[in-house]
């Protein structure tokens, strides 16, 4: 059995994706010939987290320790060399579609209560692809008796067909940067003297947040030389970004995450854009990829 599950297909005149059942991840995105994302090989588990969802929260919990409505939470350590719970409670979860055409899938998890995690939370994603690209659409739900905190990303690895990574430049709607120690928050948000990083020779794991929407969304832009694009945008609840940059992709090797995020990492603790969910209150988010 491929250890991702079944893989669920979606096709719009030239644009077409794929989408995992275990996990809900992007296998990959591509128009014609061209891949907008690092596609995971199939029989294989999404080298480096590619294509993620990320949910109940995004990014690390310090120790896997938090505190909500006066109880203490303690997560597995998912990360365990670091000592950290890390990109939420669904990535190795069976998830079911509850609706497909030729254009779009839905697929359904619940995070059951367990160590850690107090309430029930139900987490539906649509992925569609049309003419305007890929678009993402996911709703979370508390389906328990107490109110949750709730946090959402995403972890696609940006490309440009078979241009290097290297020959690329990253154009964030970010204004400012995150410090991070042992990839968790140290201190607050910095200005950014510039938001454009040309790729070549440089290495990212870093978080940045405070993210400017332009005409209604946020966008962050993958261009090569030649001017060819891929534009991540988000709804502006997306406020937070990290960007990822290993050497090691089998298909591609150097390459870009573009991790859209509602909120930074550590939520759980400091409490920042965390969404709080009621019991049977939801609340919906919006991306989505766009070649240009």
């Amino acid at each position: 059995m491929d250890p991702c599950g079944e893989h669920f297909t979606i096709v719009s005149g030239a644009a077409r994706a794929a989408v995992s059942e275990v996990g809900a991840g992007l296998r990959y995105f591509a128009v014609g010939d061209t891949l907008y994302t690092e596609p995971v090989p199939d029989g294989s588990r999404p080298p480096r987290g590619s294509g993620a969802l990320l949910a109940p929260w995004p990014n690390r919990v310090r120790g896997g320790r938090w505190s909500w409505e006066g109880s203490d939470q303690q997560l597995a350590l998912t990360e365990p060399d670091a000592g950290n719970a890390i990109h939420g409670l669904l990535r190795q979860t069976f998830w079911t579609p509850s609706d497909q055409t030729d254009a779009a899938v839905t697929l359904t998890a619940t995070v059951a209560p367990q160590n850690g995690w107090p309430q029930p939370v139900t987490v539906a994603v649509t992925y569609r692809v049309g003419d305007d690209g890929l678009s993402v659409e996911t709703t979370a739900t508390n389906v328990g008796d107490g109110p949750i905190p709730f946090g959402l990303g995403f972890h696609p690895y940006l490309r440009i067909g078979d241009t290097p990574t290297d020959d690329c430049t990253l154009t964030l709607a970010a204004r400012a940067a995150l410090p991070l120690a042992d990839q968790l928050p140290s201190g607050p948000l910095e200005p950014l003297d510039t938001a454009e990083f040309p790729l070549k020779d440089t290495v990212l794991d870093s978080a940045f947040g405070d993210c400017e929407p332009e005409d209604g969304l946020v966008r962050h832009r993958l261009t090569a030389g030649d001017g060819r694009g891929v534009e991540l945008w988000a709804d502006p609840a997306f406020g937070w970004v990290q960007v990822f940059t290993p050497s090691d992709m089998p298909d591609h090797g150097r390459a870009v995450a573009v991790e859209p995020m509602t909120c930074p990492p550590d939520a759980l603790n400091s409490g920042t854009d965390l969404v709080r969910l009621e019991p049977g209150a939801s609340w919906t988010g919006r991306w989505g990829l766009t070649p240009r």
